[in-house]
């Protein structure tokens, strides 16, 4: 489909090039004021050659050499009374040269392979356009007669630097402009990744707590084993049934947890292996965290208006850390918000300790709910189906936090509408030690 579109476009712009060159070759002034002008065709040529790299230079050449024959001899056949088809011709060849000329020394001296030096670009642009009006000056000669003298060469030597820097400053923006995208889709790349990282980091941290609960569970289930082997030689009882499920259940386990392990392995080398730095500036990952749950936001079909406040001047903070804490709160505003409203992240320093605020205007949390919501599985989130969520965001923004040495809290807003969730963190638990 791709190849297609591909084919279709280089097409279009081919067929294009082949009537603007004429028409704007007609475009002319004389900066000299005598019989030498100077025409918006070559510039136009110039910057088509340098943008089309798709197309072969010399078919593009040819064509368009004799679509300018064509064009001229049409011209002079419907604006002279008495039309004379070879006379017409043998005026209007040279011109067709010129540009025959013109895309055979940008064929062979390899103009496009100089895109990151503009200056070769110019240079070679200026000695192609001098040989090229050399050669069709001298079979203009052989038309007319005219003889080339110096202050014709010297107008051919400026126009030509005229012409070539106008191209060459078109196309410079032509870079730019284009350098600009692609470091927007990049951006955009890194913010998706560095979002995507951030949401294994959570689920590398929840799998790595199943790994410590299934390692206890083991350890539990085999000195449940022993205990019951070592009760049946106290007392004589026959438990065998007991004790051998006890050591399944042991075994069963343990086979989870090496599976486990095997995943929290890859899923770990997977996030080291980006090329992300683990910690970021506070005043890239809150733009972030926006972005992420604006996207959000709108394929909810919800109009949230998101702000922030960041106040002192604060270290990188571990960025993984900070976008799964922080984004838990957000996308949970962004949920709690049922049509329209507004969600404001606030950042300040105070004591060596960081506070992260997620206020929003949503309908809040009740009291009788407030003691609960940071238990796993509890949710107050159903979607249209009815199903509840998993309930295990907050928990998880509590258990790091608390592991962190932080604490979080949660308050209703002013007069009972929306919620405040605040994170105090120590820095030391965020920064990058020495």
């Amino acid at each position: 489909m791709k190849i297609n579109q591909l084919i279709k476009s280089n097409l279009f712009v081919f067929i294009f090039i082949l009537v603007a060159v004429p028409l704007a070759g007609e475009l002319k002034f004389y900066p000299f004021h005598d019989t030498f002008r100077v025409s918006l065709g070559t510039p136009i040529f110039f910057f088509s050659l340098l943008l089309l790299r798709g197309i072969s230079p010399i078919l593009l050449g040819i064509c368009t050499a004799l679509s300018i024959l064509s064009f001229r001899v049409g011209l002079d056949w419907l604006t002279q009374d008495h039309f004379d088809l070879l006379a017409s011709v043998q005026t209007r060849y040279p011109s067709s040269l010129y540009y025959f000329m013109f895309v055979l020394l940008f064929y062979l001296l390899k103009l496009n392979q100089f895109h990151s030096r503009p200056w070769i670009i110019g240079v070679l642009g200026i000695t192609i356009e001098i040989i090229s009006s050399l050669t069709e000056l001298m079979f203009q000669h052989v038309v007319d007669g005219n003889y080339l003298s110096l202050s014709i060469l010297t107008q051919i030597f400026i126009i030509a630097i005229f012409r070539s820097f106008f191209v060459l400053s078109f196309f410079s923006m032509m870079k730019l402009y284009e350098g600009k995208i692609r470091e927007r889709q990049i951006r955009q790349k890194n913010h998706y990744l560095l979002m995507l990282l951030s949401n294994l980091y959570v689920e590398s941290v929840q799998l790595k707590k199943v790994l410590k609960n299934a390692e206890n569970i083991t350890i539990t289930s085999y000195d449940l084993y022993r205990d019951i082997n070592e009760y049946m030689k106290q007392t004589g009882l026959s438990l065998e049934s007991f004790s051998n499920r006890a050591l399944r259940i042991a075994g069963e386990v343990h086979d989870i947890k090496k599976d486990n392990q095997r995943i929290f392995a890859g899923l770990f080398r997977l996030i080291e292996d980006e090329k992300f730095s683990d910690y970021m500036d506070i005043h890239e990952l809150v733009p972030a965290i926006i972005r992420t749950n604006e996207q959000y936001a709108s394929s909810l079909r919800k109009k949230i208006e998101f702000r922030y406040q960041i106040d002192g001047e604060h270290p990188e903070y571990h960025a993984y850390l900070v976008l799964s804490l922080i984004n838990n709160l957000v996308a949970n505003a962004v949920e709690a918000i049922e049509e329209k409203g507004t969600i404001a992240i606030y950042v300040k320093l105070e004591n060596q300790f960081v506070w992260f605020q997620v206020e929003d205007d949503g309908p809040g949390v009740s009291e009788k709910d407030k003691s609960f919501i940071f238990k796993p599985g509890f949710t107050l989130k159903f979607d249209y189906a009815g199903t509840p969520s998993t309930g295990i965001g907050l928990s998880y923004v509590q258990e790091i936090t608390e592991e962190l040495g932080g604490c979080v809290d949660l308050q209703n807003g002013s007069e009972n509408a929306g919620a405040i969730f605040t994170i105090k963190l120590p820095i030391n638990s965020l920064v990058e030690r020495g």
